[in-house]
């Protein structure tokens, strides 16, 4: 495909990199005349109506997002047999890449990586969309240190298609989380199950689960827990091992709600260890690098070498053109002395340092100090005041890292005294919360908060989580802050969806109304539209009765109100699609831009029938719907009809029977 033109306006310059579904090529706007990425799916997807209606959704979607560590999406559209989307080009390398060359992070480049793309997920999970393939080859690097997620809504569009099999599970099996294994079903809390799975590998240099076949690593987490990362580097602080737990908790409801509730928990662990600011590097020898070198011929569609450097892939694996990279770090982290994490590692210092342009063996520092021809008394002293100094903050360290906190012992199944007297023989303060539970009848223990496992302070407090039921949407009323009603429909076990602005007496921008209504029992993880206010005023509703429909709807526009449904009923003093009324019923107060049934007569206007035979009769009743009875003396369709009951212009309910009188 290399020179061809897509529609006429992106020209594809250079392969970057190839998917089992697609391939990411470097190309060009030429009517806007700058790079960008052009994802191309396969040409099995051109075909199928499902998939084309899903994949344009999906982009519309994606499209409408709005934040810096997204991928943006410029374009979509079918060339021939080609499905492809227009993206930006994002000079650097993957996350996957950066990990081959420099192996495992310390915490500070974890949460420099960590924390925009879970902003960036965030901002989709408010929007009420899943990412579904959260991993490494999705999180792209540039050489000016900015981290992105790319491909939102992909897995789910290809899952719509007809051509993708149903016992196919969507979706990257290293990070699925255990409900898209048993289930195949996938909300905010299984992106948050992957991101902890992306964590650890950050930190380990590995997944979690290892196995022959993708199905055995994807069915491994159903009945084992995400180990803790400290147990494969030494050195990872217990905040990090206690966020990977709780993220990759086995039981969505007892992990994060959605991505912006685990980048709140990163922001307050790299508070309370004091993580420095770090500039993430790109990945030195990446596919999209190496595709930059490349450039489509005018003439052809041969690709010809253009010097310079550049960078982004957006998919796993690098063209067989690219050469084999060579690593420039070992693959395990640097480590002191002590085999903990060096501050600095494979990784660099923290801040003020370009990792693309010094050697990164070299310490940040000298050494060694100025004056070396201090006296030997001297060095020795200070060797003494270092050794007791380091004997204290080790001391101070082991108290503070380890010594002080205790793991929280499992409670789940117990009832609600047994849990609480475990804990507090495990040393620590006890509270009762009530949680939602598809699984856990009322009043059971579905486990604790931190989850068991975790370690925490002694003495801190430990919430008891006892089941309060299936969840259901809990009473609210309009007025309340949405803040406030979005997290107790979090706490009920249920997903707050942004539904927009209605009409409401409610002040603006609080809460209007939601959908379900209060106390409805849904579904773990089931979706509650939350309405906001716009402060709209009460109108009354006009009276409408006898009015035609479309004078009818022209009154109600004008009064600010909008027709939901029509619907008909039988008034037999009203013609026949004549306006009966309306429901709520005229003079009743409504919020403005909401919406009223219009009441529409289907009453039936009886025609005058004496003097026909009973054959045209019948045929001219029968064709209104109505039912034909004939009193006659025989049996004849050429009786001529001397009498009708109801009369003439009589309005009657359909279905009903007329009675002719006819003679002979």
């Amino acid at each position: 495909m290399i020179g061809q033109m897509l529609e006429g306006r992106y020209r594809i310059d250079a392969p970057i990199a190839r998917g089992g579904m697609s391939m990411v090529f470097r190309g060009e706007d030429t009517r806007l005349d700058r790079p960008v990425a052009i994802k191309v799916m396969d040409p099995k997807f051109a075909a199928d109506p499902q998939f084309l209606a899903r994949f344009e959704f999906e982009a519309r979607a994606v499209a409408k997002l709005k934040h810096p560590a997204l991928v943006a999406v410029y374009d979509q559209g079918v060339d021939g047999d080609h499905p492809f989307l227009i993206m930006e080009l994002v000079e650097g390398g993957t996350l996957r890449e950066l990990l081959r060359e420099r192996g495992p992070m310390p915490p500070h480049a974890v949460r420099a990586v960590a924390e925009p793309v879970l902003a960036a997920i965030g901002v989709a999970h408010s929007a009420g969309l899943v990412h579904r393939d959260v991993k490494p080859e999705n999180v792209l690097i540039s050489d000016a240190g900015e981290v992105k997620i790319a491909d939102f809504g992909l897995v789910r569009a290809v899952a719509a298609a007809t051509t993708t099999s149903a016992s196919v599970i969507l979706g990257t099996a290293a990070y699925l989380a255990p409900e898209q294994v048993t289930s195949g079903t996938a909300d905010s809390r299984s992106d948050v199950y992957a991101f902890g799975v992306l964590i650890f590998e950050m930190l380990t240099g590995r997944v979690p689960f290892i196995g022959d076949t993708a199905l055995s690593v994807a069915y491994q987490r159903i009945e084992n827990d995400v180990p803790s990362p400290s147990q494969f580097i030494a050195g990872v602080p217990p905040e990090f091992d206690e966020l990977v737990a709780r993220a990759t908790n086995r039981e969505p409801a007892h992990r994060f709600a959605d991505a912006n509730e685990m980048a709140a928990e990163l922001r307050s662990i790299a508070a309370g260890l004091s993580l420095p600011p770090y500039r993430v590097p790109a990945p030195r020898e990446s596919a999209e690098h190496l595709s930059a070198s490349f450039r489509a011929d005018p003439g052809g569609k041969a690709a010809t070498p253009r010097p310079g450097p550049a960078p982004d892939p957006h998919t796993p694996q690098p063209m067989q053109h690219t050469k084999v990279v060579t690593a420039q770090r070992p693959r395990v982290p640097d480590y002191g002395p002590s085999g903990e994490y060096d501050p600095h590692g494979s990784y660099g210092p923290p801040t003020g340092h370009d990792p693309r342009t010094t050697d990164l063996r070299q310490p940040p520092y000298d050494p060694y100090d100025a004056d070396r021809r201090k006296s030997r008394r001297t060095t020795l002293l200070w060797v003494a005041i270092v050794a007791v100094l380091t004997l204290i903050v080790g001391v101070g360290g082991w108290w503070l890292g380890v010594g002080r906190y205790e793991a929280v012992p499992p409670i789940a199944g117990l009832s609600s005294e047994q849990a609480t007297a475990t804990l507090r023989e495990a040393g620590f303060e006890t509270e009762i919360r009530q949680k939602a539970s598809d699984t856990i009848p009322a009043g059971g223990v579905v486990g604790s908060d931190p989850s068991a496992g975790s370690k925490v302070t002694k003495g801190s407090t430990v919430s008891v989580l006892v089941s309060s039921g299936k969840p259901r949407v809990p009473e609210i009323k309009p007025g309340d802050d949405v803040r406030k009603v979005n997290q107790l429909i979090k706490d009920a076990g249920l997903q707050p969806v942004d539904a927009g602005e209605v009409g409401s007496q409610a002040p603006k921008g609080s809460l209007a109304k939601v959908d379900p209504a209060p106390g409805t029992v849904l579904p773990m993880g089931g979706q509650v539209k939350v309405f906001r206010s716009n402060g709209a005023q009460p109108v009354k509703v006009p009276d409408v009765r006898g009015k035609t429909t479309e004078e009818a709807m022209q009154a109600l526009t004008a009064a600010g109100i909008k027709v939901r449904e029509t619907r008909t009923e039988y008034d037999k003093a009203i013609e026949a699609d004549q306006v009966i009324g309306t429901d709520p019923a005229a003079g009743s107060t409504v919020n403005s831009g909401e919406g009223v049934a219009l009441i529409v007569s289907n009453a039936v206007k009886l025609p005058f029938l004496v003097g026909q035979s009973v054959g045209e009769a019948k045929q001219k009743l029968e064709g209104l719907g109505l039912r034909v009875q004939v009193q006659q003396l025989t049996p004849s369709d050429g009786s001529v009809v001397i009498g009708q009951s109801p009369g003439a212009a009589a309005k009657v309910q359909p279905g009903s029977t007329v009675t002719l009188t006819a003679l002979p």
